[in-house]
């Protein structure tokens, strides 16, 4: 109960000091990365990525003008609602689900990038449980388009790869 509001508070605090607070469009970075969320990073404006949010983490990034949620994790994993609280706090929901290794695909590194896509420049967060399946994903794709697996593999880390490096690895240079 401490954390969630010395958590809050510093997020109240930082929207005050700044104009970026959810205000159309514009998501101030330092509030959201002060959220407490798991592994959150800003790796593109106006995109977070992430491990798994809680309840109260969704919620204030919502404050913070997050509009989109990309979840990667599959339903087995959630022993909640996710969707539906996501929905309740005025955001948009989208699922990719992306079980393990085997699921670290150029369809579902597409799908992902044609999700962000269609969000446009709207305030988006990307999460998985620890944010390695986020970065894998993003990795996988950046190496399919330009053909550069370190510059792949440094593109994916900042998003969040970790122990699925050789995964992504192994699918770029087969």
């Amino acid at each position: 109960m401490i954390k969630k509001f010395s958590t809050l508070i510093a997020i109240a605090i930082l929207c005050l000091s700044t104009t970026a607070c959810g205000n159309g469009g514009t998501v101030n970075s330092e509030a959201a990365l002060a959220s407490g969320t798991k592994n959150i990073a800003n790796p593109a404006e106006n995109i977070f990525s992430s491990g798994q949010p809680s309840r109260d983490e969704f919620a204030a990034l919502a404050e913070l003008g997050v509009k989109h949620i990309v979840n990667l994790r599959p339903q087995p994993e959630q022993d909640w609602d996710e969707a539906a609280y996501v929905s309740s706090l005025g955001m948009q929901y989208h699922s990719i689900p992306v079980a393990d290794a085997g699921d670290i695909t150029p369809a579902n590194a597409q799908k992902l990038k044609q999700t962000l896509q269609s969000i446009g420049a709207d305030p988006a967060l990307v999460h998985c449980a620890s944010g390695n399946r986020v970065g894998a994903l993003i990795a996988l794709q950046h190496g399919l388009e330009s053909g550069n697996v370190d510059a792949a593999i440094a593109e994916g880390k900042r998003w969040g790869l970790t122990r699925l490096e050789p995964v992504v690895r192994d699918a770029l240079t087969k």
